[in-house]
């Protein structure tokens, strides 16, 4: 029986989940969208959420709690700047797991673990990437129509 038995052990001895977990965590705030498999997602969801949760408070011992815990400095600059204050508002919920099939070399069932609104974040800023590329473009057209215009005058 399971009574009081918390968590998945991941066919991992302590270090070794830790450390799985850890990376994991870091991977997911630094990147918001990682492929791993489901039980390993499902073993990884509270973790982020106990850590953006800490980011939405800005102060030094939170800092201090999620830079032991994460791997980067860069992944706790991350957290507090952009994604607590992305988060502030929201009560939970800040992660999504999107079941993607099965692997194709050993059939191991995948998940996608992603943080809410990324794909807004993304898209919007590959809108914006585009919008520049459209403008650049116009703007070399009119360059290149005036230029051999003024050479035949």
């Amino acid at each position: 029986m399971r009574h009081k038995v918390a968590g998945s052990r991941l066919k991992r001895d302590i270090g070794a989940r830790r450390s799985l977990l850890r990376n994991l965590v870091t991977s997911v705030i630094l990147e918001e969208r990682v492929i791993t498999t489901v039980p390993k997602a499902k073993a990884v969801r509270p973790l982020v959420e106990k850590t953006i949760t800490l980011a939405k408070t800005d102060t030094l011992h939170s800092r201090r709690q999620a830079a032991a815990f994460l791997q980067t400095p860069a992944s706790v600059k991350k957290l507090f700047d952009t994604l607590g204050t992305r988060f502030g508002q929201r009560q939970g919920g800040y992660v999504r797991l999107i079941r993607l099939g099965f692997r194709k070399g050993d059939g191991a069932d995948q998940a996608m673990i992603e943080l809410v609104g990324s794909q807004l974040v993304k898209r919007a800023a590959e809108r914006a990437k585009r919008k520049e590329e459209r403008l650049k473009a116009v703007q070399e057209g009119r360059e290149h129509e005036e230029g051999p215009e003024e050479e035949q005058e």
